[in-house]
């Protein structure tokens, strides 16, 4: 691990420039104190690094002085996939490994685009889960990351929707992040029958079998999840709504129903005199639907189908009961 951390210090001297002791600790998340013993041992090991004194001093290699140590390992390459999401790449287990791919690659760039990379990063950032939600805990995410890659059968135990826990074999095909939620896409073991996808924080146990499997032939993961997203949706989406809102709820209903809720406005009718208008969403079973439709509160009004517009009514129905002051002073 510190010959990992060495190379890292190099290689940002190397990138950088002139860094401070504070900045190379903050960047290899490590203390101030471990960056002195570090550039010690570099010194030690032949490495031409100076360090000036003073407010603006600091640490750098000596004029000149370049190293050849900036060829990709096969983890590290594969790593570069990830390096635009830090985040889930930690989760992985991969954070230390896509931070040396990416010092290797700004230190073998020309200084001229590896000053456009680095302005690229100061630029643009991407943060992939969703507002005022927290992150699922994923503690055995490294594991069956471990699992898909060298194709191992993984024994585990989940938790079901229902909250009862099963146990299965399986055979771990790939993982998918999807609005900050990791997912596996997995074949139960040992005939590896149709996939099924399973929340990674669900899994309450994971073990190794010590067997592995082959991968079946010309599965494509993403296009795999494109198509089994298709039907989830196509499944879930039961109903149409006929609604009608205001220009309040339009501009909630994107918000509020992703893709179905911005259909729902390019297909909306006229709007009044009042800027109300008619849309037809796309919603969920009828249970779902009603608890949906009511976070929309008075900018709705559902017209239709007839047995969801009674839902909807007896739902307020009982809201106004239980909130209503009763008894004769009402």
């Amino acid at each position: 691990m510190r010959a990992d951390r060495l190379l890292s210090l190099l290689l940002l001297l190397q990138s950088r420039g002139g860094m401070t002791a504070p900045e190379l600790a903050a960047e290899l998340e490590v203390s101030v104190r471990t960056v002195y013993r570090d550039v010690e041992a570099l010194g030690a090991a032949g490495v031409p690094v100076c360090a000036d004194r003073g407010p603006a001093g600091g640490y750098r290699l000596m004029d000149g002085y370049r190293t050849r140590l900036t060829g990709l390992t096969d983890a590290e390459a594969g790593s570069l996939f990830l390096a635009g999401a830090p985040g889930p790449a930690r989760d992985l287990g991969l954070g230390a490994v896509v931070a040396t791919a990416r010092l290797k690659l700004e230190a073998a760039l020309p200084a001229a685009l590896a000053d456009r990379a680095r302005l690229v990063q100061d630029r643009f950032h991407l943060d992939a889960p969703a507002w005022f939600r927290d992150a699922d805990p994923v503690p055995h995410l490294a594991e069956v990351a471990r699992a898909v890659w060298e194709q191992r059968t993984l024994r585990v135990e989940y938790r079901r929707w229902s909250g009862e826990p099963r146990r299965r074999e399986l055979h771990p095909l790939g993982l998918v992040l999807k609005g900050g939620i990791w997912y596996l896409v997995a074949g139960a073991a040992p005939t590896a029958g149709s996939l099924r996808t399973y929340r990674v924080s669900r899994l309450l146990a994971v073990a190794e079998t010590g067997g592995t499997f082959e991968r079946p032939a010309g599965f494509d993961l993403a296009a795999h999840w494109e198509e089994s997203s298709r039907r989830l949706e196509a499944a879930l989406h039961q109903e149409t709504a006929l609604l009608r809102i205001s220009p309040r709820a339009q501009r909630l209903l994107p918000m509020q129903f992703g893709a179905p809720g911005v259909r729902a406005l390019e297909g909306a009718g006229e709007p009044d005199g009042a800027g109300w208008v008619e849309v037809e969403l796309s919603v969920e079973s009828r249970a779902v639907a009603v608890g949906d439709l009511l976070r929309l509160g008075p900018e709705a009004e559902v017209l239709g189908p007839p047995g969801l517009r009674a839902a909807v009514a007896e739902a307020v129905a009982a809201l106004a009961t239980r909130y209503l002051p009763q008894g004769p002073n009402r």
